[in-house]
């Protein structure tokens, strides 16, 4: 690999993972090749640099280094040792940085395998929103040895304001997933907070106003409460339920092989679910306000 200016490969160009391409392709002095099962997904890097690869097997002959930014574990799993995966043919890329978020167990399964085969993995989960994304003011949280860590932070630059080495590979995936879980279960308990309030003849932007001058103040209440609680506003192609009891799913089976009893997650897992059966399934997930306004059982 060229330690100066790497090949950097992308597969995944969905909401976040675009967003996240195109500023490399934007920022990164060398070559940028991207890949999505969706033709029309390229249209974000249409004027960039980006050149578009035709398949994984493109993007692993072409690439050193190759971001992942997927659905979840099934199918970081399959892009990187799959039969038509990153190290199916006679190249491999020296590095895989996966920016999805995954069981901890899977990235620390993905990374013991791709070193088998020479191939060097880290955990980078994304958090902040879409807009973000696009602004390239993502929080980045790593997994991976130092001296990857090292090579790799200038990289994840383009895409972060803010890159945090949480530790060894699957540390990443940990405050990933303890960081939507937090997210999660204060927007539900902020929805609560707001329907009660109203109730009680509390003007909901009052509460939030007030609110944010005392020591409730949060992200979710600055982001979540005015963006899209208190408008109700659920637009789709967002974070929708079935995405947040995916990361609450993951997060419930670390805290068992941890040990934990983690009841509140266990709530929002019920909260989410409702919302998600009860017809806000692939709206953004905040839509959690309407299972608690409309009295909805969530047992």
């Amino acid at each position: 690999m060229n330690q100066t200016v790497p090949v950097i490969g992308f597969i995944g160009l969905g909401v976040m993972g675009g967003a996240m391409c195109r500023n490399i392709a934007l920022k990164h002095e060398g070559d940028v090749i991207a890949f999505d099962m969706q033709p029309a997904a390229f249209d974000i890097l249409k004027d960039t640099k980006a050149k578009k690869a035709d398949s994984v097997a493109g993007v692993a002959e072409a690439a050193d280094i190759v971001f992942l930014s997927l659905p979840g574990g099934p199918q970081v799993e399959e892009v990187c040792l799959g039969e038509n995966g990153l190290t199916s043919g006679d190249t491999t890329p020296s590095i895989i940085v996966d920016l999805s978020t995954t069981t901890v167990d899977t990235a620390r399964s993905v990374a013991s395998r791709l070193k088998d085969v020479g191939v060097s993995f880290s955990d980078a989960p994304v958090a902040r929103t879409r807009e973000a994304a696009q602004r390239g003011e993502l929080s980045i949280m790593v997994g991976a040895d130092p001296e990857l860590f090292a090579l790799l932070d200038p990289l994840l630059h383009y895409m972060g304001s803010d890159v945090t080495h949480c530790g060894e590979v699957g540390c990443g995936q940990v405050v990933k997933l303890a960081n939507n879980a937090l997210v999660f279960e204060n927007t539900m308990a902020l929805a609560e907070m707001m329907v009660v309030s109203e109730r009680a003849g509390v003007n909901p932007e009052v509460l939030l106003d007030a609110v944010s001058k005392g020591s409730g103040d949060s992200f979710a209440l600055r982001n979540h409460g005015r963006k899209s609680l208190l408008p109700r506003e659920f637009p789709e192609k967002s974070f929708p339920p079935e995405y947040a009891l995916k990361d609450l799913g993951y997060m419930l089976e670390l805290a068992s092989q941890m040990g934990v009893s983690t009841h509140v997650t266990q709530l929002a897992e019920r909260y989410y679910r409702a919302t998600a059966e009860n017809g806000w399934k692939g709206r953004y997930y905040p839509a959690v306000i309407e299972v608690i306004d409309r009295n909805i059982s969530i047992e």
